[in-house]
């Protein structure tokens, strides 16, 4: 029986300890929060297993200027934290090639092809069904030139199977009155889905690993514990936790628990924000996107939620609130009469994003005994499920149905 310390009780590590509590394995999550804190409940909901279209994509090296200058563009980066960010912007770059972009989508097709069921499978055993919602996504567009700059992108989403039901001004109001008429397009994507309560996701899944045997611990690593080139555990306040198998699940702040041990990794925050309207006085049916943002309204439990924006400022930064009220102008934008009375506090937090788009995932050949499971960006939830299957199998011996090669941490 296998001993697997897992760093970072997100979304990701707690799905992966579910997994492997499945398998009999005697399962410890650390981490300095409380379970599923972090992006991992701030998120904007989405279930998207046809988001493979990476974010650098052809023609991204036009685009950038534009969104830089903009004040109240959805990309932002602090004049002050651009020599920092300019080395991951290059990489960025050079992976909008397109053959690695090519390459790039057909492995995240592999790793999130069942992401719903994936989800189901966890939340029926754990009695939570209510949790996932499969009301589709839709995207608005404001016209056909609107359209037409993300024609690549759909394109290449619809090859990877992604199923797109477009609809005319008429058909986006018979669907979801009340939305501003300035959006004449839309694109229902039937097959998505989106979760009711983040968090209460994520506390479903630790009650999860905890009745199968499993441990979900408070407490700050401080460091990956190796003895004689060996990951063996993980350094805690309280001292070493052991393990036979270490996994660092740590979302953004996974590089920095690398780099002691001579690995470097590319992973940068995007910075993601979200504010929840308890009473919006909109009851959208499932999320809605309007494209020229790149926001998610997304219908939950609690309230209506509107995520999005990317900032690059690091992981010690303090949040921007003028790039969180932008979000409160894109609902307006989308439904004029929605209420923001009664808004809550402006949230801020840590997507873990790598260059290419692709999450980090697989043994480390140079460090036995270490395991990676981070770098999911802005599909932390949608990727967390199937990462956690195909890793955990991968962990007890078993032959996983996706290759975890595109995702190893020696492509940088």
């Amino acid at each position: 029986m296998k001993n697997v310390v897992i760093i970072g009780a997100g979304i990701v590590g707690l799905c992966l300890g579910w997994h492997c509590a499945r398998r009999g394995m005697n399962v410890t999550l650390l981490d300095a929060g409380e379970p599923g804190g972090g992006a991992s409940s701030g998120n904007a909901g989405a279930i998207s297993a046809g988001s493979v279209a990476p974010l650098a994509m052809p023609g991204v090296l036009r685009q950038v200027p534009g969104m830089l200058t903009d004040p109240k563009g959805a990309l932002h980066i602090p004049p002050t934290y651009w020599p920092r960010a300019l080395p991951w912007l290059l990489r960025f770059l050079a992976s909008a090639r397109p053959a690695r972009v090519e390459a790039i989508a057909s492995a995240l097709a592999a790793l999130q092809f069942g992401a719903i069921e994936r989800h189901r499978e966890i939340m029926a055993a754990e009695g939570a069904l209510d949790l996932i919602r499969e009301t589709g996504q839709l995207y608005l567009y404001r016209d056909e030139a609107h359209l037409a700059k993300d024609s690549a992108s759909w394109e290449l989403r619809r090859r990877h199977g992604l199923r797109v039901e477009r609809l005319d001004a008429a058909g986006v109001a018979a669907l979801e009155p009340g939305i501003a008429p300035d959006y004449t397009l839309g694109l229902l994507l039937p097959e998505q889905g989106s979760v009711a309560n983040p968090k209460r996701l994520a506390k479903v899944v630790a009650r999860g690993v905890e009745r199968q045997g499993g441990r979900v611990l408070r407490g700050r690593v401080s460091a990956i514990a190796t003895e004689g080139g060996r990951a063996i555990g993980a350094m805690t306040e309280a001292g070493l936790v052991a393990g036979d198998i270490t996994v660092l699940a740590a979302g953004a702040f996974s590089a920095r628990l690398l780099a002691p041990l001579g690995i470097r990794v590319p992973l940068e925050s995007q910075r993601g924000y979200h504010v929840m309207l308890p009473d919006a006085g909109v009851a959208p049916q499932r999320p809605i996107i309007p494209a020229d943002r790149k926001a998610f309204i997304t219908p939950m439990e609690h309230g209506l939620r509107i995520a999005g924006t990317v900032e690059f400022g690091g992981l010690d930064r303090a949040p921007n609130p003028k790039r969180a009220a932008l979000l409160l102008e894109d609902l307006a934008k989308v439904y004029p009469q929605a209420s923001t009375q009664g808004a809550e506090g402006f949230w801020m937090g840590h997507r873990p994003c790598l260059p290419d788009s692709l999450p980090v995932l697989g043994p480390i050949a140079r460090i036995p005994g270490l395991w990676c499971a981070f770098g999911h960006g802005h599909l932390g939830l949608t990727g967390s499920a199937p990462t956690a299957a195909l890793l955990a199998a991968a962990m007890a011996g078993e032959t996983p149905n996706t290759d975890i090669a595109p995702f190893a941490i020696e492509r940088f």
